[in-house]
């Protein structure tokens, strides 16, 4: 058990040996998974932090919180390095030290930044916000590119790579549709999705999860549906998964079994290999 938050904790990531969490508390904390301990707090973020993402790759943690995203080097003290903020403004240092009361509104021409995620290869990261996802480099800390065609707010996105090592970006969004970007050596301006994947969702998705050439979509319809990302069709839907919206999504390191989480707080488990 790691204690250690005053409220909720609305996301959290890990590797072997670290848990990284982001709170309604407005703060993140990274634990040792082996002791249990605290190592670090990484603090001052204007609202409730929504997404976490750690990259083993750099030693970076990105933390998002209303339209910022915070990048921290956890192999210096734990110090925000970079702000990024939704509309690709780059700020040197942490542009929200200064916010000692919760921030309600976002700044003129920004929104709220609801997940990100990042590439297998660890250098670039993929921000949703609005009804599209910003793509950022990460060895330039640049906004080089935009993922488009979705007509409501993107909730969730997940990244894989093909078999050539391009980036593959699913994103679920409220407008109740999943959608498959295949990006290719070059990344720049605006990306329309390869593949809408059909039918939709009844409503908006809320999470996603790949293993291998399979997807699986949870929504606030109550439904989980299963996908073939090679034959991007629909393999099989579970209609009524959850009594109440299918929050999270994730699967269980070397067995079969798909996790899911739901807003009345029960978690699922289920074989992957359902017919």
């Amino acid at each position: 058990m790691a204690e250690g938050h005053t409220k909720p904790i609305l996301c959290l990531d890990a590797t072997d040996e670290l848990l990284f969490t982001g709170s309604k508390d407005r703060s993140c904390k990274m634990w040792n998974l082996v002791t249990g301990q605290e190592i670090a707090a990484l603090k001052g973020h204007p609202n409730n932090v929504v997404s976490i993402k750690y990259c083993s790759h750099s030693g970076l943690v990105f933390s998002v919180s209303t339209s910022y995203i915070k990048v921290w080097d956890i192999r210096d003290s734990a110090k925000c390095i970079r702000t990024l903020t939704s509309s690709g403004q780059v700020i040197s240092g942490d542009a929200c030290a200064s916010t000692s009361t919760r921030a309600i509104t976002s700044a003129q021409g920004e929104h709220q930044i609801n997940q990100i995620a990042l590439s297998p290869s660890g250098t670039m990261l993929y921000a949703a916000s609005g009804n599209a996802v910003r793509i950022w480099e990460l060895s330039r800390f640049q906004p080089v590119g935009k993922l488009t065609g979705h007509i409501g707010p993107v909730m969730c996105l997940t990244v894989t790579q093909t078999a050539s090592q391009h980036d593959l970006v699913v994103t679920g969004s409220k407008d109740h549709y999943v959608k498959l970007f295949e990006l290719g050596e070059c990344v720049t301006g605006t990306i329309g999705p390869t593949h809408n994947f059909e039918p939709p969702h009844y409503d908006g998705i809320e999470c996603l999860a790949i293993q291998g050439d399979v997807l699986f979509s949870g929504s606030r319809d109550n439904g989980i549906k299963k996908w073939d990302l090679d034959q991007q069709e629909l393999i099989q839907q579970i209609p009524n998964a959850h009594k109440d919206w299918v929050c999270a999504l994730a699967f269980v390191p070397g067995r079969p079994m798909l996790l899911s989480a739901c807003r009345a707080g029960v978690i699922k488990g289920r074989a992957t290999t359902m017919p």
